[in-house]
């Protein structure tokens, strides 16, 4: 058992020193390391093949490294800033606005898409002001988005997507609430946007970018003999085709938007996300950290805020935290309210971590630092989790 729990232990740290370079690159290296300290190699390859040559989670890596395409064309055309100059609002609506929708474009670094547009708005805001609020509300839509973070790990957890953004949808609500209250609102400006409004400008981005998982969820309800992953695939490439032709974009520009937005590490992402999660769930190390008499609000909220912390990421949290609670509560336990809360626990650590990417390259474009930051955001994310840990102990006892 000692030997479960070193490959475990050395298994993670492999991940958090790799990952701060390369997440996917962590993760498979990580998910190997598990593996040749519990398996044999023969069983960790064979586990690697099947993972890959899984049709459904090949599609769903392969959908989610064409979305930074999308988000890249969508930037890249112009139509993102046709939209902003489309408005005519008040600067703080604005400032909630902007970096939520900006928040649905799966692209590396893309915090640094919205601090721009948001940095000279209105009047009454410090630089720490900007980053607080670029980085919360940019990531409330991501939250219940269904083909961000969720797409992934519902699949891995094997619960309906769309279900699961009902049941986060008060969760997206709170974090509104509690951004606009302590972010938002002890803003002093009543300024407004001079923008020139246009329909079009307003909807093509819009449409472009919900049409995806549009198409997905009429596939899913329409089609449910067939794979999910075939009309997600679908509609992403749809939504693709109409962000080149609402933006005017040539084919040729293809080639120049994927090699500045590589995709391929999202898809590699993807893979080396479920290799984890099947290497870990083939050892002992899922039955030896269960052993740990702790419930499931611990594990759910406690250890899941932590995970999000630590890493900056959401999926891998769930990766790790997916095998450990099937093997203390059982499979059969994992229902959509118990996802709910480990995913926005989850959520809150990976929305204040130090090494988030977009924690970290918001502070440096507005100047200011982590202190700052946590003046900003502390309390708010301080309440949602005592929020969620109240609701916790009382569903889960």
């Amino acid at each position: 058992m000692s030997l479960v729990w070193f490959s475990f232990i050395f298994a993670i740290v492999i991940l958090l020193i790799v990952g701060r370079k390369s997440i996917w690159l962590g993760l498979m290296i990580s998910a190997v390391t598990l593996g040749v300290l519990n398996l044999s190699l023969a069983e960790v390859v064979l586990i690697i093949i099947g993972t890959i040559g899984d049709p459904t989670i090949f599609l769903l890596a392969l959908a989610v490294g064409i979305m930074p395409i999308i988000g890249g064309a969508l930037s890249e055309s112009g139509l993102i800033r046709e939209l902003i100059a489309s408005l005519n609002i008040r600067s703080k609506t604005f400032l909630f606005i902007a970096p939520a929708f900006m928040g649905m474009l799966t692209m590396p670094g893309g915090a640094l898409l919205s601090a721009p547009v948001i940095a000279n708005v209105g009047t009454g805001a410090s630089k720490a002001d900007y980053a607080a609020i670029n980085v919360w509300f940019r990531h409330i839509l991501v939250l219940i988005y269904p083909l961000a973070g969720l797409l992934a790990t519902t699949k891995m957890a094997g619960l309906d997507l769309y279900t699961e953004v009902l049941y986060l949808f008060p969760a997206f609500l709170l974090l509104t609430l509690l951004g606009y209250f302590f972010l938002l609102k002890p803003i002093h400006d009543t300024s407004h946007l001079g923008g020139q409004h246009n329909s079009k400008n307003f909807l093509l981005p819009i449409l472009a970018v919900m049409i995806a998982p549009t198409v997905h969820l009429v596939g899913k309800l329409c089609f449910p003999q067939v794979i999910e992953e075939i009309p997600l695939m679908i509609g992403v490439f749809l939504s693709l085709s109409l962000t080149f032709y609402f933006g005017r974009l040539p084919v040729k520009a293809l080639n120049p938007i994927t090699l500045k937005m590589r995709p391929w590490r999202f898809f590699l992402l993807v893979l080396g996300m479920f290799i984890f999660l099947n290497i870990f769930k083939a050892t002992e190390a899922s039955a030896a950290i269960a052993a740990i008499a702790f419930n499931k609000t611990f594990l759910l909220v406690g250890i899941g805020l932590f995970l999000g912390f630590v890493t900056g990421r959401v999926q891998v949290p769930v990766s790790i935290l997916l095998p450990i609670y099937y093997a203390r509560f059982g499979i059969e336990t994992m229902s959509p309210p118990v996802f709910a809360v480990m995913y926005f626990a989850v959520f809150i650590g990976y929305l204040v971590s130090p090494i988030h990417p977009c924690v970290a390259v918001t502070l440096e474009y507005f100047k200011t630092n982590l202190k700052e930051y946590y003046r900003k955001v502390a309390l708010p994310a301080l309440l949602a989790i005592l929020i969620t840990t109240t609701f916790s102990l009382i569903i889960f006892g």
